[in-house]
């Protein structure tokens, strides 16, 4: 369940991040679906060594969304105004900018010559939240839910190798199993002892 709900949030956000163009974190998020699902078919194979690398991304998801919220409250020198997070390529920022809840978005066309390259300035005005906190706030749960995956990682992993390591059956992988099997010929098994 707590995989479902991982990528579940993942998708969300991966929509929300193709609907800004914000690049870096539309690849970030790719990633994070993938492990997700690496993770989640790891648990179910029983195969430690994706379960392992499942959280040793979520450790790095956490790194990631923590950049993000520092992002976007502008701490350490950032600025939520910059052009980070969609390489350089173009002047798009998040969606929540201008679609926050309760925004009101106008576009006004600039003065002068009006032909296909121009851009019009677009005014919100009235959001309930801003948009910068709507981000944190995802970031913020992204990394709750980490957390919890990284916890859910660990005692998979220890409960899978804890199986592993007390597994034995009769014959098992001992080079000496307890008992003998008989490998002589079956005629040989069927003569009569007495004759």
């Amino acid at each position: 369940k707590g995989c479902c709900a991982n990528r579940m949030v993942a998708f969300e956000r991966q929509v929300f991040d193709f609907l800004g163009y914000q690049w870096a974190p539309i690849l970030a998020n790719f990633f994070h679906i993938i492990v997700v699902i690496l993770g989640l078919f790891g648990t179910i194979q029983y195969r430690p060594r994706y379960i392992v690398v499942y959280a040793v991304w979520t450790a790095l998801w956490v790194a990631w969304n923590v950049f993000l919220i520092c992002f976007y409250l502008e701490v350490g020198g950032l600025s939520k105004e910059s052009d980070l997070l969609t390489f350089n390529i173009s002047a798009h920022h998040s969606w929540w900018s201008e679609h926050g809840p309760g925004c009101v978005r106008r576009e006004m066309p600039p003065s002068g010559m009006r032909n296909a390259e121009t851009h019009s300035y677009v005014s919100v005005m009235g959001c309930l939240l801003e948009y910068q906190y709507i981000e944190v706030l995802h970031s913020g749960f992204q990394i709750l839910l980490s957390l919890l995956g990284f916890v859910y990682a660990c005692y998979v992993v220890s409960s899978i190798t804890e199986e592993e390591d007390s597994f034995d059956f009769i014959g098992g992988f001992d080079p000496f199993p307890l008992y003998h099997v008989n490998e002589k010929p079956s005629h040989l098994l069927l003569k009569p002892m007495y004759q």
